[in-house]
């Protein structure tokens, strides 16, 4: 294999998928990243075995092969390059190294061969459609807040993305749940996905699939089966195994009968909130909310550093009412606000409390309240 490619270009690609890559490795195949050249681009390949991504680059290619080589150390090196380099990767297949020139930089790494590089086996996607960036990323940054880091719920360690009816008909949705908040976005349901299989998207997916949504103006082609999901670009593909678990009913943790209506800046609220748990060296302290005509007081008391208190003008016309949550879960959910108002639904000090944005319910938050 010989090639000669952009440093930026080389960058871009080996960057996303070297990330991918597990740093401790007990199969050293999975650290390396593998890279095959024909035509006129060369494809950057790495997996861990759940995850698999796969990044094209335009190339100069003088000679077609492939090789593997260690994904950080390849990455590390071409991060190291200075701008605008023209990169020449060179394999002669037998010497079980790969050089890699660049100006007077020259550098030999060790590969492994490609036969033993494990490809993730194709799948027979029952459901094929394309989302818009800004529709998926809004779908998964809304959510994945909520996402369970327990190890036991194994089954809430994703977000649950799936075809649901909305107000005006089927939607798109996403859900994550921790059992102690809840998301659930919607999105207009896209052309081709009516028959789509309910699957739960795993974590680390979730953070791989942020990185390919930044370009408002790229379509996402998303393909579906009951064990794989598959998102890709003209240059990127990201190809995940679903959780296999069923996702908990979250309908019925979903107040309907919430009817004591806060509004607030969503702003002014999440500072605020911000400001009363500085007194608190533990992050899951307990805000107080206590609500008045048009009034609200937050307050923290932390024994062992002191308390603080700040009033809010807000907009409350219901009887009084005091409730606790936990200062972290707050902030999470009032910084997924784009609107200038949040809405906050109360039932009781016991009970879940909903928020959604303005009067859009196309974003829902659940949050239980705590002892205070």
């Amino acid at each position: 294999m010989k090639i000669s490619i952009e440093r930026g270009a080389l960058l871009r690609a080996v960057a996303r998928a070297q990330s991918v890559v597990e740093r401790r490795n007990t199969i050293p195949i999975l650290a390396n990243v593998l890279i095959e050249a024909e035509g006129d681009e060369a494809t950057f390949r790495a997996t861990d075995l759940d995850i698999e991504v796969v990044d094209k680059a335009p190339a100069k290619v003088e000679r077609a092969g492939s090789t593997t080589v260690n994904a950080v150390t390849f990455h590390e090196i071409v991060r190291k390059l200075p701008d605008g380099a023209l990169v020449q990767l060179t394999d002669d297949g037998a010497s079980g190294r790969m050089n890699v020139e660049a100006g007077r930089s020259n550098f030999a790494l060790a590969t492994l061969p490609k036969q033993d590089f494990p490809v993730m086996t194709s799948t027979e996607y029952s459901s094929n459609f394309k989302v818009a960036a800004p529709v998926l990323r809004r779908l998964f940054d809304k959510a994945k807040f909520a996402i369970s880091t327990e190890e036991t719920r194994y089954y809430l360690n994703g977000v649950y993305m799936h075809v649901a009816d909305g107000e005006d008909g089927q939607v798109l949705r996403c859900v994550a749940t921790d059992g102690h908040r809840l998301a659930r976005i919607d999105a207009p349901l896209p052309e081709g996905a009516d028959g789509m299989p309910g699957v739960i998207v795993p974590r680390k997916a979730v953070g791989e699939l942020r990185k390919l949504l930044d370009d408002d103006d790229m379509e996402i082609a998303v393909s579906v089966s009951d064990t794989k999901v598959r998102f890709a670009t003209n240059e990127i593909t990201l190809t995940s195994k679903v959780i296999d678990g069923t996702f908990p009913d979250y309908t019925r943790v979903i107040p309907q009968g919430n009817t004591r209506k806060l509004e607030v800046d969503a702003a002014d609220f999440a500072r605020a909130v911000d400001r009363v748990a500085t007194v608190s060296s533990e992050r899951s302290r307990a805000v107080k909310l206590q609500l008045d005509e048009d009034r609200l007081i937050l307050s923290v008391n932390a024994p062992d550093a002191g308390n603080a208190e700040e009033e809010l003008v807000v907009a409350y016309s219901d009887e009084r009412l005091e409730i606790g949550f936990n200062a972290k879960y707050l902030l999470e959910i009032a910084s997924q606000v784009d609107r200038e108002n949040a809405v906050f639904l109360f039932n009781s000090s016991g009970d879940p409390t909903l928020m959604r944005e303005g009067s859009d319910m196309s974003a829902v938050y659940v949050v239980m309240p705590m002892r205070v």
